[in-house]
């Protein structure tokens, strides 16, 4: 169990750091949202998905 939190905690930090970086350069380009905004909806739907497991694998390891 300590494993499947370890690896969704890992997964939460990854997809912050590329959403961090991702976020401001599509704003920033020209036809950024345009183009990007499937992408950018799907990434932060994994990241709310990420918050939620990793609060559920807490309250089950704690």
């Amino acid at each position: 169990m300590t494993i499947a939190f370890q690896l969704a905690v890992f997964a939460l930090i990854a997809t912050s750091l590329i959403l961090l970086i991702s976020v401001p350069v599509v704003f920033a380009s020209p036809k950024g949202w345009s183009c990007n905004k499937n992408v950018l909806f799907s990434s932060t739907s994994l990241w709310i998905g990420l918050v939620f497991l990793v609060g559920i694998l807490i309250s089950l390891i704690s």
